[in-house]
């Protein structure tokens, strides 16, 4: 039976498994809009900015583990994904964005609303089609599902003429792919893994890094089996947090430039680093060359690209984290490191990073103390990009698993807002806090609309403190406190919260936090928290530009008075 494009597309997304796009209509894909109440089986969210559409389902990815899907317009709709879909490249999250292209005839001819998104996107998707005919779309969209799950995930882009959406052709759906030249590696070779394991067993001063990959790989048992096991402590990057308890005994924490002293300092006289689903990119290894100086390295990553990129690596093992771990801990001799530890909680106490000073005025600090209090941790974290997202990594305690999502690679200030409408519609079961900051809110506030519109009930924390704060820290530490375009003149977001028909309050003093938090939980739909904060407050420690890890700048100890524990 012949069926035109559109249907064959919505066709092939349900037989993906797909149940919600996140998209914006536009001339080149009325067609396929006009094909969906055919299939009510596929939940469509208008969202108000195309950015906001893949931010949406790059939330909604990494919250499910599943494929998230947007879809726009040709031209400026296609350009207006670009950021989302860079950022889901660089952290690694599978989304397949659709977008509208004019008819094939106008294809080079500089079209209204034409553009050549597949050339725009080449360097930030792990592949794109423009498909010229009807009967290509059933195959391109199985590939392209399978491409953005497997492997090292990231985004594909199908781009569709308008008249390939109107054009009819059998449909059959492939049973399954296969793609020359793409076959990646899913277990690691049996003498690296026998390598990194004699490597391990002889370390006296180990030390784990977890990143991203241990999440995709859902490896959580195995890594925590290694680290018991061997009593290796464990480190997180950024977008590793919630791959690990953050309660247990073993955990130290996140590295790098906003992480903390003693786990940097854990990395700097390590004898053997274990790092597992992760890149060493530049904000966890500060100056590369003075990098874990004394350490040899097993690198596991199923992107063989990543490894040696960066850091020099001794034992690369190329592979998905789940199967590796399987293999490398049925080697791994149960021991101990008690002088180690030893020295890691002498330089825990001696580098205290998850205190709060005391403070007449709001702390920032404070609030997502008091956010994780309320919740007792059952919550998913969507942060944006600075201060706020900083402050959330480390004064929220991530026991549960994959239970942050950031952006990391990319730093995308507006992801925060719509990635938490992402992860609350792709788990409604779950409380979702969206933490953002005041200058980020800004460039995605629009959707305040899209969640009014569906009813999703993201809770909202705006860290307010009248400016681009991290800019504004880097010009007080590093540019003689030139603030320079960084002071924000913003509007007042309750009154706008109210205006889209959200809940909304503000908060100014410290002892009515926990009633706001407590109020917005108990409410059942949206809610927006105004945060008024101390506006000059800054993050630490911090590794200051062209230095190494240890040499981050810190809280001064006399000002820390209150515990976290």
């Amino acid at each position: 039976m012949k069926k035109t494009g559109a249907q064959i597309l919505c066709e092939s997304l349900i037989k993906e498994g797909v149940e919600v796009i996140f998209g914006f209509p536009g001339g080149a894909v009325l067609p396929l809009y006009d094909a969906f109440p055919q299939y009510p089986q596929l939940r469509h969210i208008l969202v108000r900015h195309e950015q906001g559409a893949a931010h949406a389902a790059d939330g909604y990815a990494r919250a499910t583990g599943k494929t998230g899907v947007c879809l726009a317009t040709s031209g400026p709709g296609a350009t207006n994904l670009v950021t989302g879909i860079a950022n889901a490249c660089l952290d690694s999250s599978p989304v397949v964005a659709i977008t509208g292209q004019v008819a094939t005839p106008f294809i080079g001819k500089d079209a209204f609303q034409e553009v050549d998104i597949t050339g725009i996107t080449l360097p930030i998707t792990k592949h794109n089609h423009l498909v010229l005919d009807a009967k290509e779309l059933a195959r391109v969209v199985k590939e392209a599902f399978y491409i953005a799950q497997t492997g090292r995930p990231g985004p594909v882009l199908i781009d569709i003429p308008r008249d390939v959406f109107q054009q009819e052709a059998e449909f059959t759906y492939p049973g399954k792919v296969s793609l020359s030249g793409y076959k990646p590696t899913l277990f690691g070779h049996p003498s690296q893994i026998k390598r990194a394991a004699g490597m391990i067993n002889g370390a006296e001063h180990p030390v784990i890094i977890a990143g991203r990959g241990v999440i995709i790989s859902k490896a959580f048992a195995e890594l925590r089996e290694l680290a018991e096991k061997a009593q290796i402590p464990v480190v997180t990057t950024l977008l590793g947090i919630g791959c690990f308890p953050e309660a247990h005994v073993l955990s130290f924490g996140m590295l790098g430039m906003h992480g903390m002293a003693y786990a940097n300092k854990a990395i700097d006289n390590a004898d053997v680093i274990a790092a597992i689903g992760m890149r060493f990119d530049d904000r966890a290894t500060g100056v590369v060359s003075a990098f874990a100086p004394q350490a040899r390295i097993v690198h596991i990553d199923i992107d063989p690209a990543e490894i040696g990129k960066n850091v020099r690596v001794d034992v690369p093992i190329v592979g998905d984290i789940k199967n590796v771990l399987e293999v490398l801990n049925e080697q791994i001799i149960p021991r101990d490191h008690i002088e180690w530890f030893h020295q890691l909680d002498q330089w825990r106490r001696e580098h205290p990073a998850i205190e709060i000073r005391e403070c007449e005025g709001l702390l920032p600090q404070y609030v997502i103390r008091q956010i994780y209090e309320v919740t007792q941790g059952d919550a998913i974290i969507v942060t944006g990009v600075g201060q706020n997202q900083m402050w959330a990594a480390q004064f929220f305690f991530y026991d549960k698993p994959n239970s942050l999502i950031s952006s990391g690679g990319l730093g995308t200030m507006g992801f925060e807002l719509p990635a938490a409408i992402g992860a609350k519609v792709g788990c409604p079961d779950e409380t979702v806090w969206c933490i953002a900051g005041d200058g980020g809110f800004q460039m995605t506030i629009q959707e305040l609309a899209t969640i009014a519109q569906e009813n999703i009930a993201v809770k909202i924390a705006i860290i307010n403190n009248g400016y681009l704060g991290m800019v504004r820290q880097w010009q007080e530490l590093f540019y003689g406190r030139r603030y320079v375009h960084t002071q924000l003149s913003g509007p007042d977001f309750v009154k706008i919260a109210e205006a889209y028909g959200l809940a909304a309050l503000r908060v100014r003093d410290k002892r009515e936090v926990t009633a706001a938090i407590e109020k917005a939980m108990e409410h059942q739909g949206p809610f927006l928290i105004d945060f008024i904060v101390e506006p000059e407050e800054n993050v630490f420690p911090i590794v200051p530009p062209g230095a190494t890890l240890v040499e981050a700048l810190e809280l001064p100890r006399p000002e820390i008075v209150t515990p976290l524990t």
